[in-house]
């Protein structure tokens, strides 16, 4: 019998809505299996209003609750889209993960009271699609002390969990990592900043939204300086639980690290790449001496960012996750399909060894249709 979910994800990057129905199967084990996937658009001025309450500093509480609800309308068009793509009614589908879209995510040891923020409101895609909605997967995990993510690695050790030694790096607006150890531990963290400088980088040079296969980064050469500077943020060297957002990571870090540099933007682009190839790396190493390093999220297609990752792990094999059953693209939408479905079965979702909470525990809120 089919076990049909839907999952929603919009990452730190605001480019689209990943949408992906996933058919868990009947068995005991589930095993994911994408029957429609789609990137669901943002409108650009959603985007810009969206990136604009992102950055850091005090934001509105009405333009917050607006935005919220205009998410929650866009997401919810992502799913009936999704959907009619499929040929799926609605009274077919279990439920949806959706994770919504993190405006601020102040996480232990950041502020006196950690929070994180989605936007996207659940009531409104269950009530739009007609179908019950699992949401506000982090708090819970926030609240019994974690860092409310990254949340995907308990997917990853469902999914990609072997007896050997693997990695899966996903490079979205931000790198994590998960580290799946032969031995059936599971750890992982933020490694640090992913697509998001590149992209801002290229997009205020160039006017392009990304850099495609990584092509200007490959033109530049890395600026060891610069490099110096920005490898010395102390988030690199903090122990993990951690994770980090555009709160730490965002254009005006950048620019302090570039005063008083003479720069090429093409170098800088260079550099950027070689943090994030740097920090993966890192972690990597800290994991195992060597393995299988899975890959998934937008930075899976940078050509120039998967050499350097190559160049720094020579005895680890690297692969996109579509290689092993998990198309790249959609592979965080499926993880929130999951963790929906856990959280209707009771199940928990989030791995201590990774956030640093208390416990384990059933993510999210439960929204029927």
């Amino acid at each position: 019998m089919p076990d049909l979910f839907v999952g929603l994800m919009s990452g730190t990057s605001v480019d689209s809505i990943d949408a992906v129905l996933v058919d868990f199967g009947d068995e005991e084990k589930a095993r994911a299996k994408i029957l429609t996937a789609l990137g669901h658009p943002i409108d650009p001025p959603l985007r810009e209003a969206i990136l604009a309450l992102c950055a850091p500093g005090p934001s509105e509480l009405d333009r917050a609750g607006q935005l919220d609800r205009q998410m929650g309308q866009v997401f919810a068009e992502a799913v009936q889209t999704l959907l009619a793509r499929a040929g799926v009614e609605p009274r077919d589908v279990t439920g949806i993960g959706s994770h919504g879209q993190t405006v601020r995510h102040r996480p232990p040891g950041s502020v006196a009271s950690p929070f994180t923020t989605q936007i996207g409101d659940p009531n409104t895609i269950a009530a739009l699609t007609g179908i019950t909605t699992v949401a506000d997967f982090r708090r819970r995990d926030m609240a019994l002390g974690g860092q409310g993510a990254p949340l995907i690695p308990a997917f990853h050790r469902a999914a990609f969990a072997t007896d050997r030694n693997r990695a899966v790096v996903n490079i979205g607006g931000m790198s994590n990592i998960t580290e799946l150890a032969a031995n059936g531990s599971v750890y992982g963290y933020d490694t640090g900043p992913g697509n998001v400088l590149l992209d801002y980088w290229i997009g205020l040079h160039q006017g392009k939204p990304f850099d495609r296969d990584g092509a200007w980064a490959a033109s530049g050469r890395v600026h060891p300086e610069l490099l110096n500077r920005l490898m010395a943020d102390p988030y690199f060297a903090a122990p993990p639980p951690k994770s980090t957002g555009r709160e730490t990571f965002n254009a005006n870090w950048l620019e302090e690290a570039c005063a008083g540099l003479e720069l090429a933007p093409a170098d800088v682009q260079a550099t950027l790449a070689e943090v994030t190839a740097a920090s993966i790396a890192e972690a990597v190493h800290l994991f195992a001496d060597g393995g299988e390093l899975l890959v998934c999220g937008g930075g899976a297609r940078n050509k120039d960012l998967l050499s350097r990752l190559q160049r720094r792990l020579p005895t680890w094999s690297i692969a996109c996750t579509g290689s092993y059953g998990i198309d790249a693209d959609w592979l965080e939408a499926v993880g929130f399909a999951w963790l929906a479905r856990q959280t209707l079965l009771g199940l928990p979702g989030n791995c201590p060894g990774v956030t640093g909470a208390k416990k384990e525990t059933v993510l999210g809120a439960i929204y029927p249709a």
